[in-house]
């Protein structure tokens, strides 16, 4: 049957190797001598080891003691930083995070898993929608952090990439080749107005598939072939594809990933979820 090291015997040992002696370490440990002693004792008679050479009234380690003291330090680390997460509470709070519907996968389910294991007190509550929204959002300040798509950063915003935008379809469908182009866009998508003037530029002439605010219906109409719309390239909503062969499809350019951080987001945790977002979202 597995045996367990005492943690506070553990800590007794490696005070009293830290302070030289039993005196001075019952001192820091706010315990007595005759406390400390014992602990010295229990933890040797626990390991069948002498951990200290005792003579001229200094305590040095044994070879036990210095193999054993690497792995009650680490020990005790690992025991300390565990209680500072689940009891501390500068490893709690809310933070409100929005993301554009487009980019939220692959990365956002990874992120707030792993921060969920480290920080288990953190609230993430995760806002999905359009650039345009969740700016507005943030001005009124509804939300704590948030990424968007948009032609350049606006001000206090940080541009972590910038990514291509390109025309998607069915996998092997037509749509694209037909006129008018029909169109798959939400009213309020920031894709929408840059599409629209690339196709008038080039007089293509276009339509509307769908209108409102259904992103489901908008990727339903795009996967059954019946319009196209845009998307950064490599995130595309299932069913559909980049369409390669454009047949006189015009350019769209690039949009900017951008990152604005509420001026009270602060903190070890705040700062593990801006540096995931950085990693996952940067050039």
């Amino acid at each position: 049957m597995p045996r367990n090291l005492d943690l506070t015997a553990l800590r007794a040992f490696v005070a009293v190797a830290d302070a030289g002696g039993v005196t001075r370490a019952a001192g820091l440990l706010n315990l007595t001598q005759s406390a400390v002693s014992m602990q010295l004792k229990r933890l040797e008679d626990s390991l069948g080891q002498g951990l200290f050479l005792r003579a001229a009234r200094k305590l040095t380690l044994t070879a036990e003691g210095e193999q054993l003291m690497g792995f009650a330090r680490r020990m005790l680390a690992i025991n300390d930083e565990a209680l500072s997460r689940l009891t501390s509470s500068t490893f709690e709070g809310e933070i409100r995070l929005g993301v554009p519907h487009d980019i939220v996968y692959p990365a956002i389910p990874g992120i707030l898993k792993r921060l969920a294991a480290q920080y288990p007190r953190l609230r993430i509550n995760l806002a999905s929608s359009f650039t345009l929204l969740l700016k507005d959002a943030f001005a009124k300040g509804e939300m704590d952090v948030i990424l968007t798509t948009e032609e350049r950063p606006g001000t206090g915003g940080e541009e972590l990439s910038r990514q291509d935008l390109v025309w998607i379809g069915a996998p092997e469908g037509t749509a694209w080749c037909r006129q008018p182009l029909r169109l798959g866009f939400k009213d309020t998508c920031i894709f929408r107005p840059t599409a629209q003037a690339a196709l008038d530029a080039v007089g293509l002439p276009w339509e509307m598939a769908i209108d409102g605010e259904s992103e489901q219906a908008v990727e339903a109409i795009v996967a059954a072939d019946l319009a196209i719309s845009a998307r950064l390239r490599g995130r595309f909503p299932d069913g559909t594809t980049e369409i390669v062969e454009r047949c006189g499809l015009p350019d769209l350019g690039g949009l900017s990933v951008c990152l604005y951080v509420a001026p009270t987001v602060k903190g070890e945790a705040a700062e593990a979820l801006l540096s995931e977002l950085r990693l996952a979202y940067g050039s």
